[in-house]
């Protein structure tokens, strides 16, 4: 049925989004400009704004520096990156990027006019929210686990969800391995396996949740588009697999060896807490909000998002 130019406006909506030049934020970028929405994209280095002609430059390391302007939604992807060696200021920009500027966010949020306020903020968090789960499958009812990156996500989530006292709606990303042509693990992965390099992490038993960009930003979509949704929405695909059989499946698309191993004494000694929670641990995680929403993924299975992306 064809759409009436009042129901056409009543879906457009304006979408913020910090981390707007990432990989993530881009990828959202230009899919909600192709469903109709207008986009306004905040980076540290710039404020842009996608869908006009002008590009205004803006300094956004702190909240307060996001200029008040009418928006229907808020997706916050920004922080510090999480790979590298964990040291204590490592730790300290980890934290403070994600639980500190968040809190500080909707804190500047709560001083803008009612009218103006975004209806719903989108917050970035991770799977590292369940710890180390083990073999146990978890989706969002689940509790949180143990380590510094769930209590990092826990701070992160409790900052976010504070906006539900200004009358928002908060969606909470708990997100995985996110996997893109040009962005992400992907490229150096291809290229470490491509000259036959590649090879399992420890006991290559640890789950990993990952998830195709293309999947990613359209649940991430969706939620903004469906009022009913709010809390944890697990950014993943149904498709969980082991270290080793995500090891297996690349090797298998690129049609290269993967005899290598990386000990996880070794790994433990280079790079210590990152070594133990990215790479030695890890979640079963189901998207269960994700399918309970109706979201069809486009790339389900692993194999299938290895033969897209090689």
């Amino acid at each position: 049925m064809r759409q009436t130019r009042a129901q056409t406006r009543m879906m457009c909506m304006r979408i913020g989004i910090t981390g707007a030049t990432g990989f993530i934020g881009g990828h959202l970028a230009a899919c909600a400009a192709s469903h109709g929405h207008e986009v306004v994209g905040y980076s540290r280095g710039r404020r842009m704004v996608s869908n006009a002609a002008e590009t205004l430059r803006q300094r956004t390391e702190a909240p307060h520096a996001l200029p008040e302007t009418k928006l229907d939604a808020l997706v916050h992807l920004s922080g510090e990156s999480l790979m590298g060696l964990w040291t204590a200021e490592k730790r300290k920009r980890i934290w403070q990027s994600r639980v500190d500027f968040t809190e500080a966010l909707v804190a500047h949020l709560a001083t803008w006019k009612p009218e103006n306020r975004p209806k719903v903020l989108v917050c970035a968090s991770g799977a590292g929210f369940y710890g180390d789960s083990g073999d146990e499958p978890v989706d969002e009812y689940s509790p949180h686990g143990e380590g510094f990156l769930a209590d990092v996500c826990v701070g992160w989530e409790r900052a976010a969800l504070s906006t539900e006292t200004l009358g928002m709606r908060a969606v909470l990303l708990r997100t995985g391995m996110v996997l893109g042509p040009t962005g992400g693990a992907f490229p150096l992965l291809k290229r470490v396996f491509g000259l036959g390099l590649g090879g399992r992490l420890g006991s290559g038993k640890q789950w990993m949740a990952w998830i195709h960009v293309e999947d990613a930003v359209g649940i991430i979509l969706k939620a903004i588009e469906t009022e009913t949704v709010r809390g944890p929405v697990n950014l993943c695909a149904p498709d969980s697999v082991t270290n080793a059989e995500f090891t297996q499946k690349l090797a298998a698309a690129l049609k290269r060896p993967a005899f290598f191993h990386a000990p996880a004494f070794a790994l433990k000694l280079l790079l210590r807490g990152m070594a133990e929670e990215m790479l030695l641990g890890g979640q079963r995680v189901i998207p269960r909000v994700a399918t309970e929403m109706g979201y069809g993924f486009e790339q389900p299975t692993l194999a299938g998002a290895f033969k897209a992306l090689v």
